[in-house]
């Protein structure tokens, strides 16, 4: 019996501590502390729409207490939509107190679309050093120079949505810094005179279409590189003899091929000789047999042959030297 007197006294505490939860009660007295006019109903039904009743209040306080006007319908619509609702007011109050023009829904697009609003807001007042990476680039006269400027930029509010980034920035001062060190007569123009560098550079308009404005750009080095222009002369010298090597060793396979191919012709007209005059006393033998050629005849031509013979002689012993011969005259063959 006792234990069943205390059941509604607990049913009532359970339903008590249900209500509370539910219903943010802490909150709704700390937004009325805070001058913030918030019904209770508008909390339960940001509990229905799942909606966390301190991602709106909260921010909504520091909001009315900086002196922006802002509404719990705008601020819980930021918050379905996916946005920060804290950052966009901390973007708010910054620029507020730094005198920048930066409305809502201005500052909810830009969160919106990926970027930070609050660092964007701080980098307005305090401007933002990007430094870029070593950028090597070649002066007319060959030599390569290697600079790394720092690039002082300030974000620009305006530009924030659909802007491009820090690499656009980046690569934009890459290339003009390229182009005007390609464009000078030599690489001792650009060291004597580095600012010539930032000044062309910073003259070409590079952040145009980014989401930032380029306040200065500085030179912070400038070394002395290779001498692209003497390599490279080198390399072609290289690839020339290359070339004439190849054409050389072409045109002396190509001696080689005919020179085998006289020799191949000189000895198949020799082995046509030698078959010629291995058929030459059988063609004498038929002569006298048939009584074509007498004896004196074949007597007369081996004295004509004897004589060739001792001209060829004499005429290689001159050719050699004296001496070659010892025993006085050849003896001529008799007929």
């Amino acid at each position: 019996m006792y234990f069943i007197a205390w059941v509604p006294i607990i049913l009532i505490a359970v339903a008590v501590l249900i209500v509370l939860n539910f219903i943010p009660i802490g909150l709704w007295i700390s937004a009325l502390a805070a001058g913030v006019k918030v019904s209770i109903v508008t909390l339960i039904g940001m509990r229905l729409r799942r909606v966390p009743p301190g991602r709106i209040i909260m921010p909504l306080i520091k909001a009315l207490k900086a002196g922006i006007d802002v509404t719990i319908d705008k601020l819980e619509a930021h918050y379905l939509a996916g946005g920060n609702v804290d950052r966009v007011i901390d973007a708010l109050i910054a620029a507020h107190r730094a005198e920048i023009g930066l409305t809502f829904e201005r500052a909810a697009a830009i969160d919106l679309a990926g970027r930070n609003v609050l660092e964007a807001v701080q980098m307005s007042v305090n401007p933002k050093v990007i430094e870029t990476p070593v950028i090597a680039a070649v002066a007319k006269d060959g030599i390569e120079l290697k600079a790394k400027a720092r690039v002082t930029v300030r974000a620009n509010i305006d530009r924030l949505v659909g802007g491009a980034g820090e690499p656009t920035i980046i690569a934009r001062v890459g290339e003009g810094i390229v182009t005007t060190v390609g464009s000078a007569e030599s690489h001792a123009e650009v060291l004597e005179n580095p600012d010539r560098i930032s000044s062309t550079v910073l003259s070409k308009g590079l952040d145009a279409g980014t989401a930032f404005e380029i306040l200065s750009i500085d030179i912070a080095d400038v070394d002395v590189g290779r001498n692209i222009g003497a390599r490279l002369q080198m390399d072609q010298a290289e690839a020339d003899k290359h070339i004439a090597q190849a054409k050389a060793a072409e045109r002396r396979f190509a001696a080689q091929a005919l020179e085998q191919e006289m020799r191949a012709r000189v000895e198949e007209m020799h082995a046509r000789v030698v078959e010629a005059e291995a058929e030459v006393p059988l063609a004498l033998a038929l002569a006298l047999k048939e009584g074509r050629m007498g004896v004196m005849d074949y007597y007369s031509m081996q004295n004509i042959l004897a004589d060739t013979g001792m001209r060829e002689a004499i005429a290689k012993e001159s050719q050699e030297g004296p001496g070659a011969v010892e025993g006085g005259e050849r003896e001529r063959p008799r007929s």
